[in-house]
């Protein structure tokens, strides 16, 4: 499915509950926030989101842990937790979205290559995290991020009904 339906399709599910979503972001860079916001009228279900770029802005914005971060990294599955668990308290929102990953060129390693990519959805049933790694330059990976960020999200909508 694409971008837009994708989006459009998220937006009816939270819609239908009366539901708002929030996102906070890293290597997307605000990407995920960009695809909800081409959707007419997605101000209904959406209000605000969270670009946190550096440690010290995932740490002020979402309240990520110093020791988290320090343990684990930006780019790991604690980080992304507690990335969505902080935008879903911040936003006061329903259900929340949490990326933090290596979109490249640069910056890959041996246990995180470029394309690796840290997922957080946070709702009332708790947190969730995952990896994923994908393949292709910066604007690839950033794009497969955003998707699999809005069709997590729509699935976790759709485990509801």
């Amino acid at each position: 499915m694409n971008l837009p339906s994708l989006a459009e399709q998220l937006g009816h599910a939270l819609l239908a509950r009366g539901w708002r979503v929030t996102a906070a972001e890293s290597c997307t860079g605000g990407g995920i926030a960009s695809a909800i916001t081409e959707v007419a009228g997605s101000s209904a279900w959406f209000d605000m989101a969270f670009v946190t770029y550096s440690n010290p802005a995932k740490q002020k914005l979402v309240g990520v842990g110093e020791a988290t971060l320090a343990a684990n990294g930006a780019v790991s599955e604690a980080v992304a937790g507690e990335m969505a668990a902080g935008a879903l308290r911040e936003a006061a929102a329903d259900l929340a979205v949490a990326v933090s990953g290596i979109a490249g060129p640069t910056g890959g390693t041996a246990d995180k290559p470029v394309g690796t990519v840290c997922f957080g959805w946070a709702g009332a049933a708790g947190t969730q995290t995952e990896t994923r790694h994908f393949a292709g330059d910066r604007a690839a990976v950033r794009q497969q991020t955003v998707h699999y960020a809005l069709a997590g999200l729509l699935a976790r909508l759709q485990e509801k009904t």
